[in-house]
C-alpha cells in the first residue's frame, strides 16, 4: 500500500510539473529542451547534465519530435511507463486543447495583433541561451569536443535540410570514437528503466509493422479514418527535425488531398505558433478542421505514437550504450555535437527571427538576467515576456 502511495505520488508530481511546462513552454522544440533541462535537470535534478544532453542526443536522433521524447523519457526514467504517459500527457494536452477550440471556434479569425507572442520569443531566446551555458560548460571541456562542436554548428548552418541533424551526430560520434576510444570508461552511474528488453522489442516490432501494414490496410478499406490515422502516423514516423519540419510534411499530406484548405491550413499555422507546447500539436487543428474534436484526438495519437514506440524501445538499451566503453568515445563527441546543433538552432531560427532591434536585445538581456541572475521562476518571465511583447508594440 506504501509503495502504491509512493508511486501514485510520483506520478502526481510529474503531471503537475510536466503540465505547468505544457503550459509555459513558448518557442518551439529547441526553446523546450531549454525549459526542460531547466526544470529537471537545474531545478529538481532528476537526472545530470550528462544523462539529460544523452537523452536529448538520442532523441535527436530518432524520427519524431525530439523534445517531446525527452519528457517521455525523463517520465519513463521518474515513472516507468506511466510516468511517460502522464509526462506526455502534461505536456501536450493544453496544446492540443487549444488548437482543437480554436479549429471548431474561432477558424478564420484574423489575428491582427501578434506583438506578445514576440515577447514570448524574447523569453525563448533567454531560456535557450541558458541551457547552452550550462551544456557548454559541462559537455565541451576540451578543445577536442569544442571543435566537434564547432564544427556541427557550421554543418547544421550550411547543410539545412531534413536529414542534416543525423548525418551531424553520426559524423560527430565517428569522430569522437576515432579521438576518444582509448579513454577509459569511469562512469558507473547506471539508470533503472522498468522497461524490459522484450517490451522494448515489441514496441519497435509495433513501429515498423505500422508503418508498413497501416498503407495496405488503407487502401484495403478505403475507410477516411484509417486514412487519416496512416497520414498523421507516416508523418509522426518520418521526421527529423522537429516540428518545424513536419509542417511542411503535413501541408503536403492533406492540402492537395483538399482534407483542409490551403487558408484554413495556414491559419492553423498562425495559431500553432501562438500556443506552448510541441508544434506537432498542429495534427490536431487539422485533425478537428477534418472531423470535429474526434478527428483531433486521433490525428494526436496518430502523430505522437511513433515517438512513444521508439523511445521506449530504445531506452532499455540506453545503459547497455553508455557503459560499452567501445562507444564511450562516440557518446562524448554526440554529446559535444548536441552543444553545437542547440547553438545553431539558438541563431536560426530562434534569433534571426526575434533579434530584430536594438530593443529586441535589450529586452532579451533583461529576461535572460531575470532567469539567471535572479532566479525568478519560469512563468514569471512568460508573462513579462508577453506583457513586454505588448508594451514593445507601442515604441
Amino acid at each position: 500500500m506504501t509503495q502504491n502511495k509512493s508511486r501514485l505520488k510520483i506520478l502526481i508530481e510529474i503531471l503537475i510539473v510536466s503540465t505547468r511546462l505544457g503550459l509555459t513552454s513558448f518557442g518551439g522544440p529547441i526553446a523546450h529542451l531549454g525549459y526542460f533541462h531547466e526544470e529537471y535537470v537545474r531545478k529538481r535534478k532528476w537526472m545530470d547534465e550528462k544523462s539529460y544532453a544523452d537523452l536529448v542526443a538520442l532523441c535527436q536522433f530518432l524520427p519524431g519530435p525530439a523534445s517531446s521524447q525527452v519528457g517521455i523519457g525523463i517520465g519513463v526514467m521518474r515513472g516507468g511507463v506511466l510516468g511517460g504517459i502522464v509526462s506526455f500527457i502534461g505536456f501536450t494536452l493544453p496544446s492540443v486543447i487549444a488548437l482543437i477550440v480554436f479549429a471548431l471556434i474561432l477558424q478564420g479569425l484574423n489575428v491582427s495583433d501578434l506583438s506578445w507572442i514576440h515577447g514570448l520569443k524574447l523569453v525563448a531566446v533567454a531560456v535557450v541561451a541558458h541551457a547552452i551555458l550550462g551544456m557548454a560548460e559541462k559537455l565541451t571541456p576540451d578543445l577536442k569536443r569544442k571543435t566537434i562542436a564547432l564544427l556541427a554548428l557550421i554543418g547544421t548552418l550550411l547543410w539545412q535540410t531534413a536529414f542534416s541533424q543525423v548525418g551531424v551526430i553520426l559524423l560527430a560520434g565517428i569522430l569522437g570514437f576515432l579521438l576518444y576510444k582509448d579513454q577509459t570508461n569511469n562512469d558507473e552511474t547506471k539508470y533503472e528503466f522498468p522497461i524490459s528488453k522484450k517490451f522494448a522489442v515489441i514496441c519497435l516490432s509495433l513501429f515498423f509493422a505500422l508503418l508498413l501494414l497501416l498503407p495496405l490496410l488503407r487502401d484495403a478499406t478505403s475507410n477516411s479514418w484509417i486514412a487519416i490515422f496512416d497520414s498523421f502516423y507516416r508523418s509522426g514516423s518520418l521526421v527529423f527535425g522537429g516540428g518545424h519540419v513536419v509542417l511542411p510534411l503535413l501541408e503536403r499530406e492533406f492540402v492537395p488531398s483538399g482534407w483542409i484548405s490551403e487558408e484554413a491550413f495556414l491559419a492553423g499555422y498562425g495559431v500553432a505558433q501562438a500556443v506552448p507546447g510541441p508544434l506537432f500539436t498542429f495534427a490536431a487543428y487539422i485533425g478537428a478542421v477534418m472531423n470535429g474534436w474526434q478527428g483531433g484526438l486521433l490525428a494526436t495519437v496518430a502523430i505522437f505514437l511513433p515517438a512513444f514506440l521508439l523511445i521506449l524501445g530504445t531506452l532499455p538499451f540506453w545503459n547497455m550504450l553508455r557503459q560499452n566503453a567501445k562507444i564511450k568515445g562516440a557518446l562524448m563527441g554526440v554529446n559535444a555535437a548536441v552543444v553545437g546543433i542547440l547553438i545553431s538552432a539558438f541563431y536560426q531560427p530562434i534569433w534571426t527571427s526575434t533579434i530584430i532591434k536594438p530593443i529586441d536585445f535589450a529586452f532579451a538581456a533583461v529576461l535572460f538576467s531575470m532567469l539567471v541572475y535572479w532566479k525568478l521562476p519560469p512563468w514569471v518571465i512568460v508573462v513579462t515576456g508577453a506583457l513586454g511583447g505588448l508594451l514593445m508594440s507601442f515604441l
